[in-house]
């Protein structure tokens, strides 16, 4: 018993200094971006959105962000599979459900691409849950296709594609997730160059679901990473994103996102809406 006791409190000191260096390591790295704080902002540029992975943990908060903009006239929604939020929506009028199955293919949405200005992207999967060349699928093929089909039927601002990468994401890094969403970075900015297409990743670190997917640990975990500014609630990144894509004069195509600049972006969103 003593040693069981002499473990579990050398476990919880190593778990207490660990979560200190990862929150000095925060504090003291993250937050790349200085926001303008009154910057001029476009009313018009989330006028129609389009949310992809709205079942998901991340996904869903960004459909909530959506939701209750006020600022969104048409929402879209592509998926395989509904949820509640989404059958909610729905029923409110709020939402236009689309159902796709093929995530390469998007003939059938040429009407509807004409029209959408902001695309939240929170479509993927963990690298543990599938192989190699089905997360290539994913994370690469699936919105390389989608940018190539909405570029076919709109090229003119205000556009804004989100896409969520994650924290590690490095084109020329070890670990094949890494490459293939840093690839996914540079080939969808370079597809954007001379047409009114921003694209912005999102390198975050904990996205903490909403609060009707969360639980008594995922708001632990967000207390713990705070400090360092490691979390950001999955409605706050959706508001970030929105906020960035009303300031189509600030941020350059291609500008890659951390998880404390989303959180600025989010806190400048909430002053917008507050005027």
């Amino acid at each position: 018993m003593k040693l069981l006791g002499r473990f579990g409190l050398g476990f919880l000191v190593i778990f207490a200094v660990s979560l200190i260096i990862f929150n000095i390591w925060g504090y003291a790295t993250l937050g790349t971006i200085t926001p303008i704080v009154d910057a001029e902002r476009n009313l018009d540029a989330n006028k129609v959105v389009m949310v992809f992975g709205a079942t998901g943990s991340a996904g869903d908060g960004l459909l909530k962000a959506a939701m209750e903009d006020p600022t969104v006239e048409s929402l879209h929604v592509v998926t395989r599979r509904s949820s509640d939020r989404i059958d909610a929506g729905v029923a409110s009028g709020k939402i236009n459900l689309i159902m796709q199955q093929d995530f390469t293919d998007y003939a059938a949405l040429a009407a509807e691409l004409a029209e959408v200005n902001t695309v939240l992207w929170g479509l993927g999967t963990s690298s543990l849950n599938v192989d190699d060349a089905t997360y290539t699928l994913i994370h690469v093929d699936f919105p390389i296709a989608f940018i190539k089909a909405w570029l076919t039927a709109r090229q003119h601002a205000p556009m804004a594609f989100h896409f969520v990468t994650g924290v590690g994401t490095d084109p020329e890094g070890d670990d094949h997730w890494a490459r293939e969403k840093g690839r996914t970075e540079r080939e969808m900015a370079a597809l954007a160059v001379g047409t009114g297409l921003r694209t912005f990743s999102y390198r975050s670190w904990y996205i903490r679901p909403t609060t009707e997917r969360g639980n008594a640990l995922t708001h632990l975990a967000e207390l713990l990473l705070t400090p360092g500014g490691l979390v950001i609630p999955s409605i706050e990144l959706g508001r970030a994103m929105l906020e960035i894509s009303s300031r189509t004069s600030e941020l350059p195509n291609g500008t890659l996102i951390d998880n404390l600049d989303s959180i600025r972006y989010a806190e400048l969103y909430h002053r917008a809406m507050n005027n």
